[in-house]
């Protein structure tokens, strides 16, 4: 594994996406590029829930990066669910290698506060890292400031921090390998 690329969905802020690139760098000590945007029509929203299914996502990114040979780390504003969520925040495919961040819920103005460019960078690095983490083949930790502890609220991506802790740091390193 020597990548890590960003696949922006329709149109986000390319210096937020070159940030987190750097961010991600550091983080996983893996090169990280931004590639070009896939476009995603908001028709392929559930109509009912104007949310898009991940598992559409997923399909979408891996036909659009067939050549990928690291991770993939998709970043959309639209809103996802899954199956078993009303709503995620992100997921992973370790099988697809392929990971699913959503900026929607993790904006300020959701909750209605004003907006804040780096509360949201914050909270979408949080987010990525762990999903890339499961994307690496890590579960979820016990520990409520690990990347790896699962967010159910807004306020345990809030009280996370935006790396591993030691034992997660141990066995994502074992994985990349």
């Amino acid at each position: 594994m020597d990548q890590i690329s960003i696949v922006p969905i329709n149109a986000i802020d390319s210096s937020f996406l070159a940030r987190l690139a750097l961010c991600l760098e550091e983080r996983f000590l893996l090169s990280c590029r931004v590639e070009r945007a896939v476009q995603i029509p908001r028709t392929t929203l559930n109509s009912v829930r104007k949310q898009l299914f991940l598992n559409t996502l997923y399909a979408r990114v891996v036909a659009a990066t067939p050549e990928s040979t690291g991770l993939r780390l998709a970043v959309t504003d639209f809103d996802l669910y899954k199956t078993s969520h009303q709503f995620i925040f992100g997921d992973a495919s370790e099988e697809q290698r392929v990971a699913v961040v959503s900026l929607h819920r993790l904006r300020g103005d959701f909750y209605g506060d004003r907006a804040d460019a780096n509360l949201l960078f914050q909270r979408t690095l949080k987010e990525c890292v762990h999903d890339l983490g499961h994307a690496f083949g890590l579960k979820h930790c016990f520990n409520p400031r690990c990347a790896m502890y699962l967010s159910g609220s807004i306020f345990d991506t809030d009280n996370k921090l935006s790396h591993f802790c030691e034992t997660c740091e141990r066995r994502v390193r074992a994985s990349s390998t």
